[in-house]
C-alpha cells in the first residue's frame, strides 16, 4: 500500500495502488512530476504578460498588496488589470474554441448523416429534432389543402444541420438558441450588448481586443468574455449536446461501473479517450460486430472489453452503458495497470505522457484526430473520416485486438469498482420529478419552496495535480448534500462522485439531509444527477431555465437558490465555462485559486462587479469546505430573497399561487 504521504494524492483506493506501483517501477506520473515542480507564483496571480516580444512583463503584487496607488506597469504601460484581463479573456477564448470546435464537427457530421452522404450514422430521436428545429424557426408541419401534416424529418434534418453550421460564421444578428435562456435574462443580456453574434467572431475577436496595444479597459474586456462564453454554453456546447442527442439517442437513466477495476484481465481492453463522441460511438458498434469478437477469440481473448476516460467515458455511458476507467489523472494509471491493449484518443485533456508510460508496457496508443497528433515514435495514427466511420473504427478495434498477445507481464488489475446511475439531462429530470401526468419542473420547484430541498449545486468541472485527487469533489458534494442541495453534476466531478458511491439512489438515506432523502427515496433517484460531459454543461443551462419557467422562483436564474462550482478545475474550458455561467446570472466559486489575484481591482469586477451588472458572479476558494459553506449562503440568501427562508407546509402550487408568490402575496 502507498504510504502516508503518497496518500495525499488521491483519495481513490484504485488511484493509489497503481500510483504505489508506478513508484516501484520507477514510472513518472502527473503526480510525482506535480512533486517536483512548483507553480509560478507570478503566473498564479494572472499578472505576467507575454503578448508581444518586449517581454514577459511580470507584475507581481507587492508583499503586503498595494499601498495607495498601483504604479505597476509593462513596458508599454499595460496595468494589471489590463494583463490580468487580457490572461483570463485568452483563457475564456481557448476553452470556448475547445468546445465550440466539438460542436462545429459534431454539425458536420450532422449534416452529412442528413444528406444521406454517411451511411453509418442516422437519426435516432426524431421528437428531439423536431423539438430543436422549432428552436431554430424552422417549420416542422406542412399545409396540405386543409390539412397541416408533420414535415419529412429528413428535410427538417438537412435545415437544421445547415442552420446549426451557420451560426459558427454569422456576423451580425445573434445566436438563435440565445433565446431559449428566460426572457428576463435575455432581455439583460441584450442591454448590456453581451448577445452573442456568431461563434467564432466571437472569439476571434477576444483575441484582437487583447493583442498589444487594442483594448486596455478590463471592464470593456470582460464584456467581450461573456459575450464568447456564452456563444460557447447557448452556442457551441448547447448544439454539440442537442445534435448528439438527436444522431446518437437522447440518454435516459442507466446503469454503469466505474473505477480501474472495471478493466478484465482476460479480456482486450481498449480505452477510448478524450471528448469528441463522434468516433467513439463507431467503436462500440464496431466491437460488437462478430468479426471483431471472432479476432478477440482467435487472440486468446474472451472478448472486447471497452471502457472510457474522462468526457468520452461519459458520452458512451450515457446511451450504452459501457464501463468508464477513470477521470483525467487516472489516464496513465490506466495503462500502469498493464492490462490496457490500446488507448484510444482524439482531443482535449490527454497528456502528452501517456505515450511516455505506454513505452513501460505493450499499449498502443492511437490518435485519431488531425488537430491533436503526438510526437513520440510508439504512437500510431489512423485518422477518423465521417464518411468511412465504421470501416475506420473496426480498424482501430482490430488494432487494439492483435496487440492483446503482447501483454508483458501480468496485469495488475485493481478489485475496486463501483456501480452508478447516469444519464440524466433536463428532459429526463421533469419526468422523473413529475411524471407523465405532471412532466414539469413543478414539483421540483414545489419542493424547493417548501424546503425539502434547499436549492440546486452544479458541481462540475476537472481534476488537478495541485489538489488530492476527488477530494475537493467529494468534500464540496457531501457537504451540499447533507444540507438538503440536490447536486447536478457533469466531467470529472461526475466520475469522482461514481467511485464514491453518490450516483446511486441508496446514496440519499447515507449522505443527505432529511428533506432530500425524503425526495430521492419517493422518486428512487440519486442525489448527485449525472447529466453527463463537460460539453453538456448546457443541459444544467436548460434545467435552471425549467425551473423559472415553472414558476415561483423568480423570473430568472439569478432569481434561483442556485449556485456552482469547479472545485478542482484545470482547463481553460472550465473558465469560459464558468464565465458562462456568471454571464446566466449563477454565483459561481471555483477552487484550486484564480489568476486574479495579482490584480485586486479586476478580482474585484469579477467577484462583486459582475453580480451588479449580469446578476452571477465569480468566487474562489482553496477550502473545499469554504466552497459549500459559501454556496449555501447563497442558496439562503436567494430563498430569503424570495419568502421562502422558512419551512413550509408541502403545497403543490398552482399557476395562481405561484404568481401570487412572484408578487410578494405569498
Amino acid at each position: 500500500m502507498a504510504d502516508a504521504e503518497e496518500k495525499v494524492k488521491s483519495v481513490d483506493p484504485a488511484s493509489l495502488q497503481m500510483i504505489e506501483k508506478a513508484k516501484e517501477q520507477e514510472i513518472s506520473t502527473i503526480f510525482d512530476r506535480a512533486d517536483k515542480m512548483k507553480a509560478c507564483n507570478i503566473g498564479l496571480q494572472g499578472t505576467c504578460c507575454k503578448v508581444c516580444s518586449q517581454g514577459p512583463c511580470r507584475l507581481p503584487l507587492p508583499k503586503g498588496g498595494v499601498q495607495g496607488e498601483d504604479t505597476r506597469m509593462g513596458l508599454c504601460g499595460a496595468t494589471p488589470n489590463t494583463i490580468a484581463a487580457r490572461n483570463f479573456a485568452r483563457m475564456v477564448a481557448a476553452g470556448a474554441a475547445a468546445h465550440s470546435d466539438h460542436g462545429r464537427a459534431v454539425a458536420e457530421v450532422f449534416l452529412a448523416a442528413a444528406r444521406g452522404e454517411t451511411k453509418d450514422y442516422g437519426i435516432k430521436d426524431t421528437k428531439k429534432l423536431m423539438e430543436v428545429a422549432e428552436d431554430f424557426d424552422i417549420p416542422v408541419t406542412v399545409t396540405e389543402g386543409e390539412e397541416e401534416k408533420p414535415r419529412d424529418p429528413k428535410e427538417v434534418a438537412i435545415e437544421l444541420g445547415e442552420k446549426a453550421l451557420a451560426e459558427w460564421g454569422k456576423q451580425e444578428g445573434e445566436l438563435l438558441f440565445a433565446k431559449r435562456a428566460p426572457k428576463q435574462r435575455h432581455e439583460l443580456w441584450k442591454k448590456m450588448g453581451v448577445v452573442p453574434r456568431g461563434i467564432d467572431r466571437e472569439i476571434v475577436e477576444i483575441m484582437h481586443r487583447t493583442h498589444m496595444g487594442v483594448d486596455q479597459d478590463y471592464r470593456n474586456i470582460i464584456k467581450q468574455c461573456s459575450r464568447s462564453a456564452l456563444a460557447d454554453g447557448w452556442g457551441g456546447s448547447m448544439i454539440a449536446t442537442e445534435l448528439q442527442d438527436i444522431m446518437f439517442g437522447s440518454p435516459v437513466p442507466i446503469h454503469g461501473t466505474i473505477n480501474l477495476g472495471v478493466l478484465e484481465e482476460d479480456q482486450v481492453n481498449i480505452i477510448i479517450h478524450g471528448h469528441e463522441p463522434l468516433l467513439s460511438e463507431m467503436i462500440v458498434v464496431a466491437a460488437r460486430t462478430p468479426e471483431m469478437l471472432e479476432l478477440a477469440e482467435s487472440k486468446g481473448a474472451k472478448g472486447i472489453n471497452l471502457a472510457g476516460m474522462c468526457c468520452t467515458a461519459n458520452e458512451i455511458l450515457m446511451r450504452h452503458g459501457m464501463p468508464i476507467a477513470g477521470n483525467y489523472l487516472q489516464q496513465e494509471l490506466a495503462i500502469i495497470t498493464g492490462a490496457v491493449d490500446a488507448m484510444v484518443v482524439d482531443v482535449q485533456c490527454i497528456m502528452e505522457n501517456v505515450a511516455n508510460v505506454a513505452k513501460c508496457f505493450h499499449t498502443k496508443v492511437i490518435t485519431t484526430n488531425p488537430r491533436a497528433r503526438m510526437e513520440e515514435a510508439n504512437t500510431v495514427h489512423i485518422e477518423f473520416e465521417e464518411h468511412k466511420a465504421l470501416e475506420i473504427a473496426k480498424e482501430i478495434v482490430k488494432a487494439g485486438v492483435e496487440n492483446f498477445p503482447n501483454r508483458r507481464a501480468d496485469a495488475l488489475v485493481p478489485d475496486i469498482k463501483a456501480p452508478m446511475v447516469a444519464g440524466f439531462t433536463y428532459e429526463s429530470i421533469e419526468y422523473h420529478l413529475g411524471g407523465s401526468f405532471r412532466g414539469t419542473y413543478f414539483t421540483l420547484n414545489d419542493n424547493i419552496i417548501n424546503g425539502r430541498i434547499r436549492g440546486i449545486g452544479g458541481v462540475v468541472g476537472c481534476n488537478n495535480a495541485r489538489t488530492a485527487h476527488d477530494s475537493d469533489h467529494l468534500i464540496v458534494v457531501k457537504e451540499l448534500l447533507k444540507n438538503d442541495v440536490i447536486v447536478l453534476t457533469t466531467g470529472c466531478n461526475a466520475m469522482a462522485c461514481g467511485k464514491a458511491g453518490l450516483l446511486t439512489p441508496e446514496a440519499a438515506k447515507e449522505f443527505c439531509g432529511p428533506g432530500l432523502t425524503e425526495i430521492c427515496e419517493t422518486v428512487g433517484i440519486p442525489p448527485v444527477l449525472h447529466m453527463g460531459s463537460c460539453v453538456d454543461n448546457s443541459r444544467i443551462l436548460m434545467a435552471a431555465t425549467g425551473v423559472v419557467k415553472a414558476g415561483g422562483l423568480g423570473n430568472d436564474i439569478s432569481d434561483l437558490p442556485v449556485a456552482g462550482a469547479a472545485p478542482e478545475w484545470m482547463s481553460e474550458k472550465a473558465i469560459s465555462i464558468g464565465q458562462y455561467f456568471v454571464a446566466s446570472g449563477v454565483y459561481t466559486v471555483f477552487g484550486v485559486g484564480l489568476p486574479v489575484t495579482g490584480a485586486p481591482v479586476f478580482q474585484d469586477h469579477l467577484f462583486n462587479g459582475l453580480g451588479q451588472e449580469l446578476g452571477g458572479k465569480w468566487d474562489v476558494s482553496e477550502d473545499p469546505y469554504e466552497i459549500a459553506r459559501k454556496m449555501i449562503e447563497h442558496i439562503d440568501a436567494k430563498r430569503q430573497a424570495l419568502g421562502i427562508d422558512k419551512a413550509r407546509e408541502r403545497v403543490l402550487f398552482d399557476m395562481e399561487a405561484r404568481r401570487q408568490l412572484e408578487a410578494g402575496v405569498a
